[in-house]
């Protein structure tokens, strides 16, 4: 039983190691974000106005009918003279965003302005095959592209275009706002995220020379730096990673604008949420599966090799946190009869490692942020929460990336919601997902930790250590699982009022 015991410990102590690595990771982050911090990228001049070059938006969308036309109204919008100005609304829909995307197009062709709508009804590559086939049309020297949830203010073009008169510039990336940040603890937390990612890693790594990534959205390219790279490819479900990682190694540069904000709106619900994270988590191993051994084999300054593995693997904490999640109840149970002193010496402050640096990260990004410290603490026990949550649907998407288990790229469905909205119209929505296992799963987590809880509590003092991060465990698991399952129940859907069309 002792041999037992002691091979689980020492099991559960080098998954914290390994945690450790990447919230060592965090704080690396965060020390290269304060070095750089003044280091604001500027244009290496301004395009004179009868220079400046034509520009291709392009537009991709699936199943959109809630937000499809603020999206067409705003890029319309766009402040860039008329001839240089193409829009591209790259629709693969198969509901009535058809007929809404066609009607706002036509509206705004009468007005004059270079706007198109290409259907397609083969989905081959899916977003990637989108934007590949608009590609093949566009007249742009530069192709920018906004997701179907996105706001982009009147001026980013002004704001960003003007990067690319330095000829080494192969794409510009602006940093997204939300839209609903207040609209539910959800977004919030999701907020928070966001944040971290954009403000920290983002900075840090472009403004250190380190390779950093397109998100997808809100950012621009300059046409040529696509094909030098290799184009579009859907072999992983994250082509925007992919393509930066290879347009990076040909030598490209590429700009983050930590100023200039792309306003979009947050899932408001848990399932699109979770399918978001999945799509994501998923993709990145597809691209480290990928590129990651010709990443390393270049002629690249180690520094950024190393973030390039840190960067593409960072997902693999997944795994490792179920593994933690399997072993911490009975880990406890073993401490708590061999005594506190082990604890408090040996695997507290490894746990403490791995996740203090997370607190420190989201509280440093929401102060770079402009927020209170209040509003830049208050959520995050629940950012932590949801962050071990997600541990069993991100967990999933990473298995299935590593044994090279295909599936369709779920885009993220979008309701036009905001943070004003009053309603929650969202829940009646055709694009609320049908129910999956997950849910059981995930709860049934939630349940091994609340045993795990009782047991503590039972102990007395000698569990208190053990106690916050059991909590954490299983508030975390339980808020996901139960939302995920409540927010595809009939009895949810139908107590909703209907939505807009």
């Amino acid at each position: 039983m002792l041999i037992l015991e002691t091979v689980l410990l020492v099991v559960y102590f080098a998954v914290l190691v390994m945690l450790s690595f990447y919230g060592l990771h965090r704080y690396k982050m965060a020390w290269l974000y304060y070095k750089h911090k003044d280091d604001v990228p500027v244009p290496l001049r301004n395009y004179a106005e009868d220079e400046l070059p034509v520009v291709t938006v392009q537009l991709p969308c699936f199943n959109e009918r809630y937000v499809i036309e603020r999206l067409i109204d705003v890029v319309a919008a766009l402040d860039w003279p008329a001839d240089r100005l193409e829009i591209q609304v790259l629709d693969d829909s198969t509901d009535d965003t058809v007929d809404i995307a066609r009607a706002a197009v036509a509206r705004w062709k009468a007005l004059g302005v270079d706007i198109k709508c290409i259907h397609r009804t083969d989905r081959t590559g899916y977003k990637a095959g989108a934007l590949e086939n608009g590609m093949e049309q566009a007249r742009g020297q530069f192709i920018a592209v906004f997701d179907a949830d996105f706001i982009p203010p009147a001026d980013f073009l002004r704001k960003t275009m003007d990067h690319f008169t330095d000829d080494g510039i192969g794409m510009v990336q602006a940093r997204w706002d939300h839209i609903n940040r207040n609209h539910s603890m959800l977004t919030e937390i999701q907020s928070v995220l966001l944040d971290g990612h954009f403000v920290i890693e983002h900075t840090a790594r472009h403004r250190s020379g380190r390779f950093f990534n397109f998100n997808g959205t809100a950012g621009i390219w300059r046409r040529e730096v696509i094909a030098d790279a290799g184009g579009w490819q859907h072999d992983t479900l994250t082509e925007d990673l992919d393509l930066s990682y290879r347009a990076q190694c040909k030598g490209w540069r590429f700009v983050f604008l930590k100023d200039v904000l792309a306003p979009a709106e947050i899932p408001v619900e848990m399932n699109a949420f979770k399918a978001q994270q999945h799509r994501w988590a998923k993709g990145s191993i597809q691209t480290a599966r990928k590129l990651l051994p010709y990443i390393l084999s270049c002629d690249l300054p180690f520094k950024v090799k190393l973030e390039a593995f840190t960067h593409l693997s960072n997902n693999i904490a997944y795994l490792l946190m179920i593994v933690l999640s399997l072993l911490m109840p009975l880990a406890t149970v073993i401490r708590i009869h061999r005594g506190w002193h082990e604890t408090m010496l040996v695997d507290l402050p490894v746990f403490a490692l791995a996740t203090f640096s997370v607190c420190f990260f989201y509280v440093l990004s929401q102060r770079e942020n402009g927020r209170s410290w209040w509003d830049s603490i208050r959520f995050l026990p629940a950012v932590l929460s949801v962050g071990i949550g997600l541990s069993v649907n991100n967990c999933k998407a990473v298995i299935e990336a590593l044994v090279g288990h295909q599936t369709p790229f779920v885009r993220t469905p979008k309701y036009a919601v905001t943070t004003e909205s009053k309603t929650q119209s969202w829940m009646a929505s055709a694009y609320i997902k049908r129910m999956t296992f997950m849910p059981a799963i995930e709860l049934s987590f939630a349940l091994w930790f609340g045993v795990a809880v009782f047991y503590a509590l039972a102990q007395g003092v000698s569990a208190a250590a053990s106690l916050p991060f059991l909590l954490l465990f299983q508030l975390g698991f339980l808020y996901v699982g139960l939302s995920s399952w409540l927010q595809t129940s009939r009895l949810f859907r139908k107590r909703a009022p209907a939505p807009a069309p």
